[in-house]
């Protein structure tokens, strides 16, 4: 006995429904998770990055290698354990492709073997780059759009040396960044220290009991690293003290775009380093900066200049590979390649795949209209390498 399940009317409209849903399966999306500080004191460096990141998307028409693609963004709160379980989260509930952001070297170091082991998925920093990472912690699912911590401090000690400072009085929060940042301008600034400070993180905002203790040291300089709303908060109170015009301050990521328009007129003249300056004269820096103004009536932070790359970074893969991410191995050979164009100019990947990049010397100013920015005065370094590739066993 013959039994007929499906007649040919049934196959041929299966037929029709399975052809209608490969196109839909064939544009399913590149997902991408972005881990950023979203609410707290320290929203506006996550806010800065979520605007670059939307930005990079217009200007990709929403698609990567002719497919289009989500970001899913992730508030890690300012806590290390939250980060690791949005991390978690976006590898293991959102499937993503790519996890991105990361503000603080504490969360990275917390969420990394989550995402690049457990979830073998790739993470992009778009900021934090602890020495850890950059050394014996070194991974192939890991790249950076930014820096290794000791690197700008390393530039401005470079730059401070070169100008005869002759002794500094270092500051920093007391967490894997803020040690990295003392570290690194310890090693080209060959002057005398004469005292050092690391300051309860987060918690701190009162500096007035090392500010006495600097003014009674009298160093040549002051050297700080307070991201955010700790950047403002010590650039008020060391004019306060009378400090400022007295003893010269140089910083690294404490004055920026989004605390200028806190700290003001507090900040003009005082240098800092970066490998990032809104000035920076290529075209690709150009249209970003100025599509960014115009859409939010400020300037972009470094933050927002890394974030914007690390998304650039990702469709140059996708773009390569015709939206094809299947193979990773595959995927992170493009990656390592750096075949975009960065904000900062070109820029390529050490063994560690951290940058190989300049370093640059800006001073707070005013723009034309009165706006506070930074302009670039002088390059430190070239082409410079990160101290700690050489512990990384990728070669």
């Amino acid at each position: 006995m013959k039994s007929k399940l499906f007649g040919t009317a049934t196959i041929a409209a299966l037929a029709t429904v399975a052809a209608g849903t490969l196109p839909a399966m064939a544009q399913s999306p590149i997902k991408i998770g972005f881990v950023s500080t979203f609410s707290g004191p320290q929203a506006a460096i996550g806010e800065d990055m979520r605007r670059s990141v939307e930005l990079a998307k217009e200007h990709l028409g929403g698609k990567m290698g002719g497919k289009p693609f989500e970001i899913v963004y992730e508030d890690d709160q300012f806590k290390p354990d939250v980060g690791k379980q949005k991390s978690e989260k976006l590898v293991q509930q959102d499937k993503v492709n790519f996890v991105t952001g990361y503000i603080w070297s504490n969360v990275l170091l917390a969420s990394l073997k989550t995402v690049t082991d457990e979830g073998d998925t790739i993470l992009i920093s778009a900021n934090a780059g602890p020495s850890q990472i950059a050394g014996d912690l070194c991974n192939k699912n890991f790249f950076s759009t930014s820096w290794q911590n000791d690197q700008t401090p390393m530039a401005m000690g470079e730059y401070l040396q070169s100008k005869g400072v002759k002794s500094l009085y270092l500051m920093a929060g007391n967490y894997a960044a803020g040690k990295d940042m003392l570290a690194g301008v310890k090693r080209t600034f060959k002057g005398q220290i004469i005292g050092e400070d690391l300051t309860k993180w987060p918690d701190q905002l009162d500096f007035s009991a090392e500010l006495a203790k600097i003014r009674a040291a009298k160093p040549d300089g002051i050297f700080i690293f307070y991201p955010g709303a700790h950047g403002v908060q010590f650039l008020t109170q060391y004019a306060q003290a009378g400090l400022k015009g007295q003893i010269p301050l140089y910083q690294v990521f404490s004055i920026d775009a989004i605390t200028l328009p806190l700290q003001k007129e507090l900040a003009l003249g005082t240098l800092g380093a970066q490998e990032w300056v809104n000035d920076l004269p290529n075209d690709a820096n150009k249209k970003y900066v100025a599509d960014f103004k115009k859409k939010h009536g400020v300037y972009p932070s470094y933050y927002g200049a890394q974030s914007y790359d690390a998304i650039m970074l990702i469709a140059s893969a996708a773009e390569a590979l015709k939206g094809d991410l299947s193979n990773k191995d595959k995927v992170r050979a493009e990656m390592k390649k750096a075949n975009f164009k960065s904000l900062r100019g070109d820029f390529k990947y050490n063994t560690n795949q951290f940058p190989i990049q300049n370093f640059y010397i800006q001073e707070a100013v005013k723009d034309p209209e009165g706006m506070m920015t930074v302009k670039t005065i002088a390059t430190a370094m070239k082409d410079a390498k990160d101290p700690f590739y050489e512990k990384c066993p990728m070669k």
